[in-house]
């Protein structure tokens, strides 16, 4: 078994033992059932298309739903675990995920690369991150609880709540943390596979009356046109669907 797959089999235990404690029965600051503010949850990030508007959704669900949270903010990972904020509910938000990733430490890089729930009580006396601690001292952060979003073995990010008050989240936090964090990892894979789909397409597409223009032009078959828009991709160090829209923009392929 992987250590990422060890540690989120046992947050899944950690938060089996945090449902036997009473979960709120209303969203906080409100007389809105809590089952169905997440139900409804589900239902919206499942109506989002693009990936940008999942993490929107999510983003702003979890500072209304969960308890304590002041400031919230997905990451996501690109390759080479190049992490890149998102979505954030304002700027110290987006500036704690800056400084994260300038320092290379801190709660919600461990959530995403190491942990699947990180939580501190207090930032300031936390020794796991001690630059951090330091740096982010004029931000004002205290409490942070961070979620990994992952769907099987692909993580996909981070969800990050973060607090000005010390001991701002407790157990109930972290189980609908995770609920929040699970409707979102699931919702942004579908989504970003669906901005696969639809970027191959019309890649696809432009590509396809690329090949249509130079086999008029220079009476080619499908093939050889094709062959043809490769080798100048090749030579040129450029993507096909690129040199594709070049074409089919300006009926050219010089420089």
């Amino acid at each position: 078994m992987s250590r990422s797959e060890a540690n989120r089999r046992l947050a899944s235990s950690r938060l089996s033992v945090v449902r036997d404690e009473p979960l709120t029965t209303d969203v906080p600051g409100s007389d809105v059932p809590l089952a169905a503010a997440l139900a409804g949850l589900a239902r919206e990030l499942q109506t989002e298309a693009a990936p940008r508007d999942v993490v929107q959704q999510a983003v702003a669900s979890a500072a209304a739903l969960i308890g304590g949270v002041e400031h919230a903010s997905i990451s996501l990972v690109r390759r080479r675990r190049q992490v890149w904020s998102a979505a954030v509910t304002d700027e110290t938000a987006l500036a704690f995920d800056r400084l994260q990733e300038e320092v290379g430490e801190g709660p919600c890089l461990d959530a995403m690369f190491a942990d699947a729930v990180v939580r501190t009580d207090d930032l300031r006396d936390d020794p796991r991150w001690p630059v951090l601690a330091v740096e982010s001292a004029d931000l004002g952060v205290r409490s942070m609880l961070c979620f990994q979003l992952f769907v099987h073995e692909n993580t996909l990010g981070g969800l990050n709540l973060l607090s000005s008050r010390p001991a701002a989240f407790d157990g109930e936090s972290e189980l609908v943390g995770s609920m929040v964090a699970a409707h979102a990892a699931v919702a942004l894979a579908a989504a970003q596979k669906f901005d696969d789909l639809t970027t191959a397409l019309s890649h696809r597409d432009v590509i396809g009356q690329a090949k249509g223009i130079l086999m008029e032009r220079f009476k080619l078959d499908a093939d050889q046109a094709f062959a043809l828009l490769a080798r100048i991709s090749q030579d040129r160090n450029v993507k096909l669907h690129h040199l594709a829209e070049q074409l089919t923009r300006s009926g050219s392929l010089d420089r």
